[in-house]
């Protein structure tokens, strides 16, 4: 696999419990869901979300026809099954979000939320996405903010030596990155995307803040500043919405494409989907399609 574009595999480690449910991030959670709300196209064909983990935002989706779960980690997408079943709206598939396995132009809407920090090659994933859209299609996306507020208080009274202020991206721990706005605004330009709009989110991104006021009332309130914090993007976290300039490919009814090949004849036979273009075999494990790719050495 190419060391550039390593993955944070979060691959047995219970994402759920061990970062959201009891982790004190209940504020958090609500404030993104405003967010979303708020941009999210609210109905479509097909919906993917890149780093789905457990589907925490599932119930998002419901104006969705077809959901598609994508995580790299099996078993995040295992817990989402045990949470939203097997009714055959949800498709869970485990993949590379830099070989995404999704035919071109076979998703009206793709997200990624708390994701993108975890990216080290920016453009590469951003042209992956940009491949699956329809013409009509959106992009929502969430990244880290390196100019958020307390970054830069920090900055200037010298308690940190990196400035929040230079555009290139930060990474605090390996594969963890914030990014400045106007630097991901380009990466997304360079990748043919025009934002529509955008939101703070997060404001209140403290421990002893969320100690005092209860989660409810401090998304409320956080909800009320998203949009005019918009202009200073000085919250930790940044919603944007995105399409499309000039979309290079046609809708597609297909939804799969094999990853290794890039072929579009990919046939569901028994449990596994086989690829006619290049032989491969893509086993799907109790629901789950393995279509991760470069293979890992066994």
């Amino acid at each position: 696999m190419d060391q550039s574009q390593a993955i944070c595999n979060y691959e047995g480690t219970s994402y759920r419990t061990r970062f959201w449910e009891g982790q004190g991030r209940d504020y958090e959670n609500l404030a993104e869901r405003i967010a979303l709300q708020r941009l999210l196209p609210p109905q479509g064909e097909r919906l993917v979300e890149i780093g789905a983990g457990f589907g925490r935002l599932a119930d998002l989706y419901n104006g969705y026809r077809q959901v598609v779960l994508l995580d790299y980690a099996q078993s995040g997408l295992i817990e989402a099954q045990e949470r939203l079943g097997r009714d055959g709206r949800f498709i869970y598939v485990a993949a590379n979000m830099y070989h995404l396995p999704l035919a071109p132009g076979s998703i009206d809407t793709a997200l990624t939320v708390r994701v993108l920090h975890h990216v080290s090659d920016i453009p590469a994933a951003l042209s992956q996405i940009a491949a699956t859209l329809r013409p009509d299609g959106s992009f929502i996306l969430e990244f880290a903010n390196k100019r958020h507020i307390r970054a830069i208080a920090r900055y200037l009274l010298r308690r940190q030596g990196w400035s929040p202020f230079a555009p290139e991206p930060y990474e605090f721990v390996a594969l963890n990155y914030d990014f400045h706005p106007t630097w991901m605004e380009e990466q997304l330009g360079r990748a043919g995307f025009q934002v529509d709009g955008a939101l703070a989110v997060s404001h209140f991104r403290h421990p002893a803040i969320k100690r005092v006021v209860p989660a409810p009332a401090l998304a409320q309130l956080d909800g009320l500043l998203q949009a005019p914090g918009a202009a200073l993007k000085l919250a930790p976290s940044v919603f944007l919405s995105t399409h499309l300039r000039e979309p290079s490919v046609s809708a597609s009814s297909a939804l799969f494409q094999c990853p290794a090949c890039g072929s579009i004849a990919v046939d569901l036979e028994g449990e596994a989907l086989q690829c006619e273009g290049c032989r491969r075999t893509w086993p799907c494990d109790n629901g789950i399609y393995d279509l991760r790719w470069p293979r890992e050495p066994e």
